[in-house]
This record gives structure tokens, C-alpha cells and sequence, in this order.
């Protein structure tokens, strides 16, 4: 799929309008701040440092040649012309390329009004289309909200490594949760 193709067009639950679309060059300083927010709110996310802009241009050129492989589809959620969202899912290889592995964030003030779950809702079609049977992600136990979501789009726990994640002094078990898909 094109870069900055327009997937979906729909209406948060809080009656904004959200745009769900693939990720293209264009978003590189959307991208930078999006991530840097996410750090200075102190999200259960593995980056915990602001990255710099030669970070990310690193980070977006590998992602956008993944997306051209083939191996890996990204779609942002874009409310008011703003990045607020970003997903992925990224096909493993060898014996388990069977298997995609997901992630999302969702900016602060963003979440809790549908976005997270119609782009999970994406990724998990999109992963049909790749010819996924199993879809795979990881989330703190911490981040109930998340949890919630990947539970109600059809995920469940399937294990959890304790205390792997030490953040601001406390220790936080890092959940393993799966979705096979039917086709």
C-alpha cells in the first residue's frame, strides 16, 4: 500500500474526526514529537529518553523500507492534521512467519474515545491479508486501559515475564498476549 494512503475516515467517540492512514516521509517531525510526548508523559512504552531528529529520520527510513518489503504495515490515526497514533504489525521470519508482531501507542488525550480499537481492528485485517495466523504483542501490567482493549478486540494472556520493566522505582510484570486468526 502507498505511503499516506487514507484507510479510514471516522468519528471518535468524543466527535472529533480521525483519519486512519498509512505512514509516509511527511510525518517525520510529527513522528519525533509524538514519540518525545510519549516519554515526557512517562507512557508504559520501552523508549524512556526523547529521541533526536537524526533518531528518527534513522527510525522512519527503516520503518518505510520494511513497509516497501512488505514485512511490516504501519497506519497513524491524524486528528486535526496532528499525528495521535501510531501501530504496526511486523511480520516474523522463518518457521514463524506465520506470526506478526504488534504495537501501538496513542497520545495522551487521544485515548479512551474508539481510536486504539479501530486501529487495532485495522492491524488485525491487515495481518489476515499477510497471511498471519497468529498475532503476538507485549504490554505492561501496569496499562490496564491497553489490556482492555487487546482483551476486547479478541487477544488473551499467555504469559508474563515478572518484574521485567523497573520504571520510577517500581517493578512491573511484562504481559505476552496473543490472537490466532481465523480466516
Amino acid at each position: 500500500m502507498k505511503t499516506g494512503t487514507i484507510i479510514k475516515n471516522f468519528f471518535a467517540n468524543d466527535g472529533r474526526k480521525v483519519i486512519l492512514r498509512t505512514l509516509k516521509w511527511e510525518d517525520l517531525d510529527d513522528c519525533l514529537e509524538f514519540i518525545n510526548s510519549l516519554v515526557e508523559e512517562g507512557a508504559d512504552i520501552t523508549v524512556f529518553q526523547k529521541v533526536t531528529r537524526e533518531y528518527e529520520i534513522d527510525w522512519l527510513s527503516k520503518q518505510l523500507a520494511e513497509v516497501e518489503k512488505g514485512n511490516t504495515f504501519i497506519v497513524v490515526a491524524e486528528v486535526g492534521g496532528k499525528l495521535v497514533a501510531n501501530s504496526s504489525i511486523t511480520k516474523k521470519t522463518g518457521y514463524s512467519k506465520h506470526v506478526g508482531v504488534l504495537g501501538i501507542s496513542i497520545k495522551d488525550g487521544y485515548r479512551d474515545i474508539g481510536i486504539g480499537t479501530e486501529m487495532m481492528n485495522t492491524l488485525i485485517s491487515k495481518g489476515k491479508e499477510m497471511g498471519l495466523k497468529i498475532i503476538t504483542l507485549t504490554v505492561f501490567s501496569s496499562n490496564s486501559r491497553a489490556k482492555h482493549v487487546y482483551e476486547k478486540v479478541g487477544f488473551r494472556e499467555t504469559g508474563r515475564i515478572p518484574k521485567e520493566i523497573y520504571k520510577n522505582g517500581e517493578f512491573i510484570d511484562h504481559i505476552f498476549m496473543v490472537k490466532e486468526l481465523t480466516s
